[in-house]
């Protein structure tokens, strides 16, 4: 069990996301567990570091360069999106796999971004100066300003990227710069069978056989700046790549990661996983598990179909059973009580420095005013915000309320920028659009949504919709779905267009979908989003003074602040674990164990023909592991979370030895509560990719064009 008080908030060994540029607190202890790096040789602006090899990809991965011709190095999962896009039925690159055999055949990966950090400085001092005492919504209106403020002054004129971010909850704020680069294109991919390989029975599971990895390069113009996509670009040489080791690795080696964490909670209160566990994590995982089996129901019978909703589909089926694993961790962790007693020997602790106590009767009335409303929150979200249609008409609603403020009426300057508004909203959703899956997601969802949130909170168009019949009968459901997508103009793209050309505001109140989403929307806007945004309000000026608490109670300490997608690093070693008793799990998986689960034509454990053949014959080359047998993956005990899919994980030399792409399910309660005893990163070994890269994709290309070391 993960220790309580002090031991929540001040790390260990292995726990902790830390910022690079403050790493020289850990230093020695990273030293002492085997890395052989210098502190500027992870993170300096003066010379090339680690910093430069790592960035953020697509907005919500993490990547690495391990080339100096800006290949980069990222999960399957991660590109899957643009794999799937690029694919046809003809040309089916995300089943079949895809090598690039020259940089004449690599495809441009259209909205995929790489963003390289270029800086980091705290700027602390300046935004609490300009926030001064202000509390709930004037802080984060002060905030904003400053921020925004800071940022200008530090983007060059928009050839730069500039964020201003939160730390500690508030008390500690980092302005970081970066690169944005969006000519990428895809390089190389596995085929789906063996990048997904496990598909949703593997995910978040170990042991795991999965060659979860995908390969892309950066391009940019003749001066190694970002562009536009171009036929003249060239690839963009990083300031640093990474080298990759084949040596292999063992238990107990030493194991860093860097990447960009997307989120974590460690700072939350009891009330907080006491609501998460009871009423949040069930909403979620009820909306999704119904969104899953209407998708799959279409996906199974089209092929089109499966291509065109299969990155959604992944999406929503990876969180989906995210929430399952952490509300049952949560629970078997005890994590609720843990924390009881952690805020028990912190109220101790302001007694005893004569503090005020009313911190925790604060928060614990904030969540008790809001528990009410939690539940209508999720399936807002999660059930009126699942088909593709009502996403498509609230990209319509700034246009609806401005008609409706100037009473149908409006100059053509502003109706011009609210149609292009929409436009944008709507061919970016219309991806996710296919007609039948749409309809019975809405109709569904509709029905899930009045079945769970209470009446008094529920929209008016139900009268509509239901006619006095029963709320619990499918049928009115699916009558109402099928007037809605019969009628409305946003069904048919060549009508919407015609909308645009020529909008009316008769027409945009009369619409079917335009009056179911409006109802919604309106209600929520009206009658819950004030009390969520009061709540939101409260609970961060009351994490922000918790924290600051918790920094002054464990003053000389070290502490981390919780994830917020910018980059980090996290250090440990290669580590098995116990996770019940009398069974323990190894470090490494293999070919061997990958092959055992093979179940030819099976949807998750098929595997193509020419691994199976690789197999037989032993084939592994020089990507085979001291023992005879090829490593698929291996397990470290560092500290990740969503985000750090793609990252590098790096041995005490400075070299790739994998890439982390997922989390183990007994300790599924990370992103709430660490634990040391059973957290593990699961690694997919880099070995396993130069093995598929070389003998299956036969792009030996890509193999000479990386600095591989063999000892």
């Amino acid at each position: 069990m993960f220790a309580a008080a002090v031991g929540l908030y001040t790390a260990k060994a292995d726990e902790g996301m830390w910022i690079p540029m403050l790493i020289g607190k850990n230093y020695e202890e990273m030293q002492r567990l085997g890395l052989r790096l210098s502190k500027d040789d992870i993170y300096s602006i003066n010379h090339s570091s680690l910093k430069d090899a790592i960035l953020q990809f697509g907005g919500g991965c993490t990547a690495e360069m391990i080339s100096g011709q800006g290949l980069l190095l990222t999960n399957h999962h991660c590109g899957y999106d643009a794999i799937a896009t690029l694919s046809t039925v003809d040309r089916n690159l995300l089943d079949n796999g895809f090598w690039a055999h020259n940089m004449d055949e690599e495809l441009p990966a259209k909205g995929v971004t790489a963003l390289f950090l270029q800086r980091m400085e705290d700027v602390t001092e300046e935004v609490q100066e300009a926030i001064g005492k202000a509390t709930g919504k004037e802080y984060n209106e002060k905030l904003e300003e400053i921020a925004k403020k800071i940022e200008a002054r530090s983007n060059k004129g928009g050839k730069l990227v500039a964020n201003v971010k939160s730390y500690f909850n508030g008390n500690q704020y980092l302005l970081l710069i970066y690169k944005r680069y969006t000519d990428v294109r895809l390089v190389g991919t596995p085929p789906k069978s063996l990048g997904k390989f496990g598909g949703d029975t593997d995910n978040w599971m170990w042991p795991r056989h999965t060659s979860d990895f995908s390969m892309f390069r950066v391009y940019a113009d003749k001066d190694n700046n970002p562009a536009h996509y171009s036929p003249d670009n060239v690839p963009y040489h990083p300031k640093k790549y990474l080298p990759v080791s084949a040596k292999g690795v063992k238990e107990g080696d030493y194991a860093m990661i860097m990447g960009y964490p997307g989120r974590t909670n460690r700072y939350e209160v009891s009330y907080g996983v006491n609501l998460a566990i009871n009423d949040v994590n069930p909403s979620i995982v009820d909306c999704r598990d119904l969104r899953l089996k209407i998708m799959k129901s279409h996906m199974d019978k089209n092929k089109a179909v499966y291509l065109q909703l299969t990155s959604s589909y992944s999406r929503i089926a990876n969180y989906w059973k995210y929430f399952i694993g952490q509300t049952e961790q949560l629970k078997r962790l005890n994590v609720v009580a843990q924390k009881q007693k952690a805020e028990k020997k912190f109220v101790q602790w302001q007694e005893e420095s004569g503090r005020s106590t009313d911190l925790m009767p604060s928060f614990e009335k904030a969540y008790e005013e809001y528990t009410p409303y939690a539940k209508h929150t999720v399936y807002y979200s999660e059930a009126f915000r699942a088909p593709a249609l009502t996403r498509m008409a609230a990209g319509l609603k700034p246009l609806y309320d401005a008609y409706g403020r100037h009473k149908g009426k409006l100059a053509a300057d502003t109706l011009k920028k609210y149609v292009q508004m929409a436009k944008h909203t709507y061919h970016a959703t219309l991806k996710d659009y296919e007609k039948a899956t749409d309809k019975e997601m809405f109709a569904e969802m509709t029905r899930l949504y009045y079945m769970n949130v209470p009446r008094n909170q529920q929209p008016a168009i139900y009268s509509v919709i239901l006619h006095g019949a029963s709320g619990s009968s499918k049928a009115p459901y699916y009558t109402y779905a099928n007037t809605v997508y019969s009628s409305s103009f946003l069904t048919d793209s060549n009508k919407f267009n015609a909308f645009c050309k020529a909008p009316s505001y008769s027409k945009l109140k009369n619409d079917a979908a335009m009056k179911y989403t409006v109802s919604f929307m309106d209600n929520f806007s009206k009658n819950l989003l004030p009390k969520i945004q009061e709540f939101n309000y409260e609970k961060a000026d009351l994490a922000r003074e918790y924290v600051y608490e918790l920094m002054k109670m464990n003053r000389g300490k070290k502490m981390y602040p919780d994830a917020n997608s910018t980059m980090r690093v996290t250090y440990g070693k290669v580590l098995s674990y116990q996770p019940v008793d009398g069974v323990k799990y190894k470090y490494y998986t293999t070919l061997d164990g990958l092959m055992a689960k093979y179940k030819p034509n099976d949807e998750e454990f098929d595997v193509p023909a020419e691994l199976a053949e690789l197999y037989k014959e032993k084939n592994y080359g020089r990507w085979a592991d001291a023992d005879g047998t090829l490593h698929t993956c291996f397990i470290t005990n560092n500290d990740i979370t969503g985000g750090n899919s793609g990252s590098p994980v790096i041995n005490g030399r400075g070299e790739l030895i994998g890439t982390a792409f997922d989390g183990n399910w007994e300790a599924m309660s990370g992103d709430i509560a660490f634990d040391k005893k059973y957290k593990r990163t699961i690694v997919c070994d880099i070995r396993y990719v130069l093995f598929l890269i070389d003998k299956m994709g036969n792009a030996k290309n890509l193999i000479r064009e990386m600095d591989v070391r063999y000892n």
